[in-house]
């Protein structure tokens, strides 16, 4: 393997959910480059999945692409030392009034390592039950519930009505783990 080094990092943007920095790279031949570099504390998914494999998502406005997207509850890790788990679970409750009984792992990843550290989990829900929500962003506020047969996930991948990762990586493992 290849043996790359951080020279340098140079703070030039802090802001409320990301920082961003310009790195000095030095290569395995000696040479440097420099890369832009997008710091995020990470973020929590999770699939809810009813008695009658129907999944709860949710319809939110997402400024970046200035639309609205249709997606797996979600959130940032903004709770210092608390447990990725347990950050799913409070976002489920926030965003749809439920809490998971049990909750499975389905995997860890890096949303987009070629210029973001942002780490994900993504988490399977169960056995739910209703539980109070709160709305903690205008976003969140406005944003609708919509339930959706596990049947149809992979159509509306294909048809791009899916078209968040996080939700298709969770939805696809979800799909997989409940094979019966």
């Amino acid at each position: 393997m290849t043996q790359f080094r951080k020279l340098t990092e140079e703070r030039i943007y802090d802001g409320s959910l990301i920082s961003v920095g310009r790195g000095t790279f030095e290569g395995p031949d000696g040479t440097t480059f420099g890369r832009d570099l997008v710091h995020h504390p990470g973020a929590v998914s999770i699939v809810p999945v009813d008695d009658d494999r129907t999944v709860l998502m949710v319809r939110q406005f997402r400024a970046a692409i200035d639309a609205d997207l249709l997606e797996i509850p979600a959130g940032k890790r903004d709770v210092e030392g608390e447990p990725p788990e347990e950050t799913a679970l409070r976002e489920l409750a926030e965003e749809v009034g439920m809490r998971a009984r049990r909750v499975e792992k389905l995997a860890e990843f890096y949303n987009s390592p070629g210029f973001s550290d942002e780490y994900s989990y993504v988490y399977l829900g169960l056995d739910l039950e209703e539980t109070p929500s709160s709305a903690h962003s205008p976003e969140e506020a406005a944003m609708s519930i919509e339930r959706v047969a596990l049947d149809e996930v992979p159509m509306l991948i294909r048809t791009a009505r899916i078209v968040d990762a996080k939700s298709i990586i969770g939805l696809c493992l979800a799909m997989e783990a409940l094979r019966s």
